[in-house]
């Protein structure tokens, strides 16, 4: 059947934040592939817009953080929830795709799926790990969950979810050999050094309270190794002057090198890492970078999460091995003697174990998600392939 023969689909889609639009990108280009004759309509960003997705809204208008922030604009996403959820009923496209934004898509995906569309959702929240209670939400609500790693499908499976693991894109976009020397060279390194990456989180509340005791660690091991290089990726303009306003208080002599960005290039080039715990660690992994988590939190926040998080362990690789590969060093055990003792025996070890491990796990969740995705997307439309 040629393009003009096939039928058109309408696909109905919403992402609301970077990474969702990134994913949603990859998924209009896999699925434009796979069958041409694709209608797309709903909330996008800029990425999916430029793959020709039609945005009955801006992608920003759901990129919103913080309670007070949500507080501040609950009515308006209220309203384009209400508004977009009438505007699908109204065009009963082949199916509903949400990206990630749980707290907006589940909802929606529960009222569509009442009105007879098929839905799909993809990333899965942390139910693994805490509120394990909305895996009957996603069952309820959803013809289908994607996931990234293998054990989130292995927990749908226990509760009958209707799942599929496609792997982790992000492990596609990473080669399995990174090139650490040609890293070095773009970031303007010399050589001979030892390259440490601070990674103190993307997060107001990360940087304030991780910042202080990552660059005393760093003083600390830049005491014992003399040729130390310390790299230093910030997230955005706000968190650097932060991080800046902190290490000339705490370490106004270290010489460290700062970047807007650059984190996965940083973390390549490094013989080892110290970081918040997150996607950042998974990031990591993938750079066959060693690394020491390290995580703060407020006393109370830090108290309900011991309550709430099922998993023995916070860092996705020591999840995706079973067993703790990195260190985690979290709340009081987040000193800067604990975090350097552990970074200064991976800065002076050989660690080509640790690699293999790495490596093992970045081709178990390397997949080709994208192509993967747009698959099972068709597979639930009843598409023959």
């Amino acid at each position: 059947m040629n393009d003009q023969q096939q039928p058109i689909l309408t696909i109905a889609i919403v992402a609301g934040e970077t990474s969702g639009d990134i994913l949603g990108a990859g998924l209009i280009r896999a699925l434009r592939d796979r069958y041409p004759n694709i209608r797309f309509v709903g909330i996008a960003g800029p990425k999916m817009q430029a793959e020709g997705c039609e945005a009955w809204y801006q992608m920003d208008e759901l990129a919103v953080m913080g309670i007070v922030e949500v507080l501040g604009k609950l009515r308006r996403i209220l309203a384009i929830r209400k508004d977009i959820t009438q505007r699908i009923k109204a065009l009963k496209p082949d199916l509903f795709i949400g990206i990630d934004a749980p707290d907006f898509n589940l909802s929606l995906e529960g009222k569509l799926k009442q009105a007879g569309i098929k839905t799909i959702h993809y990333v899965s929240p942390s139910v693994w790990a805490w509120k394990q209670k909305r895996v009957f939400k996603i069952k309820r609500n959803t013809d289908l969950i994607l996931t990234f790693l293998p054990f989130e499908k292995a927990f749908y499976d226990k509760y009958d979810v209707p799942c599929r693991f496609i792997g982790h894109k992000m492990a596609d976009d990473v080669a399995l050999f990174p090139d650490q020397n040609n890293m070095r060279e773009k970031l303007g390194i010399p050589p001979g050094q030892r390259v440490l990456s601070l990674l103190p989180g993307s997060r107001h509340a990360e940087v304030t309270l991780l910042s202080a005791p990552f660059l005393q660690a760093a003083q600390l091991v830049s005491q014992s190794i003399t040729n130390l290089h310390i790299v230093v990726p910030l997230a955005n303009s706000k968190r650097r002057q932060e991080f800046e306003q902190i290490k000339a208080q705490i370490a106004p002599e270290l010489n460290v090198q700062l970047l807007d960005g650059h984190a996965r290039e940083a973390m390549m080039a490094s013989d080892a890492a110290i970081l918040a715990s997150g996607t950042v660690a998974l990031e990591c992994m993938l750079a066959k970078c060693p690394m020491v988590v390290g995580y703060k939190m407020k006393p109370f926040t830090f108290w309900l999460a011991k309550k709430l998080v099922k998993t023995p362990y916070v860092s996705l690789p020591n999840i995706l091995a079973g067993k703790q590969i990195v260190p985690e060093l979290l709340q009081d055990d987040c000193t800067p003697v604990n975090i350097a003792n552990h970074i200064t025996t991976l800065l002076t070890s050989d660690n080509s174990s640790l690699k293999e491990t790495f490596l093992a796990l970045h081709q178990q969740i390397r997949c080709q998600a994208d192509e993967q995705a747009a698959k099972a997307v068709l597979d639930v439309i009843g598409v023959v392939q």
